[in-house]
């Protein structure tokens, strides 16, 4: 889909193409690209068809470039993308920005929040009289979702791995998993724009003002805080999912231990069962009503002192219930205290 915005009293305005006034510059925004829109963006404005192939594949970096036989200066930067119906909540994608004469292009194969911001008017002191500025602001503004995804990110795998400690499934694996996915997209997308922020520095394609170096070295603060967040959460992901794994091999073992005691256990009465299962006088054959209280006696005492051993075992075997105890004892000694 492709939507046309010119800029009338400092705000953004969605017009349709006959309204557009060819004195302004106008913001040509084409998201969600189909078959069609690619034809019209290569027929009306001579894009190459090289370049938006390039702008349409989901793992092209960052760079620019000029095109010498359309003469438009090409842009590529990446977004971060958020989805909750994939399985992947959090990527990112290429946005492509096409600058010449009075035209501003952004071709994009899906919608993102940064583009939202930008056509609801959320960017302030925003200039579409000023391509390179209106570039760097969508970098600026890249960093700070950024910067909020990841403290999302954040918060997801901290839950996650709360539950693991309570019950471990396979579905908290996978969410973990994905988490890691899109730390790992985030992480390689930052620095891809890094390095256009050096280009930005070095290249003579785009001429840039006092003020908008002093924007190029804010944004260069705020994507290089975003690389250290996204390595801070991969290295604290990886150490928590080493500690989950010996967490739950000790687990494994405990409950490894308790079956085998119960196993133990049973098999002194199968071993006794097993003898007298054979032609072997009984004792209490004839005794009646005596033999039956006495064998019933011996199975009571018995289940007692196996059960005995078993909640014995468990208690020292379990680490976690002793630890769980003492809050309540440091609790009944402050009640005494204040009583």
């Amino acid at each position: 889909m492709i939507t046309y915005w010119q800029q009338e009293n400092g705000k953004l305005v969605e017009k349709s193409e006959e309204e557009l006034n060819p004195s302004l510059n106008t913001w040509i925004d084409a998201r969600s690209v189909t078959s069609d829109d690619v034809e019209e963006l290569e027929s009306k404005y001579k894009i190459d068809h090289e370049n938006i192939l390039d702008i349409l594949d989901p793992d092209e970096l960052s760079r620019i470039e000029k095109n010498e036989d359309a003469n438009y200066i090409l842009t590529i930067l990446r977004l971060p993308v958020f989805s909750p119906s994939d399985d992947i909540s959090y990527f990112c994608t290429p946005l492509g920005i096409i600058t010449y004469g009075k035209f501003f292009i952004t071709i994009c194969w899906t919608d993102c929040e940064v583009l939202k911001d930008f056509a609801a008017n959320r960017i302030k002191e925003l200039s579409l009289n000023d391509f390179p500025a209106f570039t760097i602001r969508f970098l600026a503004r890249a960093d700070i979702t950024f910067l909020r995804y990841l403290k999302e990110l954040n918060r997801r795998a901290t839950t996650i791995q709360n539950e693991m400690f309570r019950s471990v499934e396979n579905q908290e694996f996978l969410q973990l998993l994905n988490i890691q996915k899109s730390l790992v997209y985030f992480e390689t997308s930052l620095k891809s724009n890094q390095l256009l922020l050096e280009k930005f520095r070095k290249t003579k394609i785009i001429k840039l003002d006092e003020e908008d170096q002093d924007w190029l070295d804010d944004v260069d603060i705020d994507n290089r805080q975003a690389m250290e967040m996204a390595d801070t959460y991969t290295n604290i992901m990886a150490q928590m999912n080493d500690a989950s794994a010996s967490l739950i091999s000790n687990n494994l073992n405990i409950i490894m231990k308790r079956m085998t005691i119960i196993s133990l256990v049973i098999t002194i009465p199968t071993f006794i069962t097993s003898f007298f299962g054979m032609n072997v006088p009984l004792p209490w054959m004839n005794a009646g009503w005596i033999g039956v209280i006495a064998i019933t006696l011996l199975c009571l005492m018995t289940s007692g002192v196996a059960w005995y051993i078993f909640v014995r075992t468990s208690k020292y075997a379990s680490p976690v219930s002793s630890h769980r105890r003492l809050p309540r004892q440091k609790r009944v000694r402050r009640s005494r205290r204040k009583k």
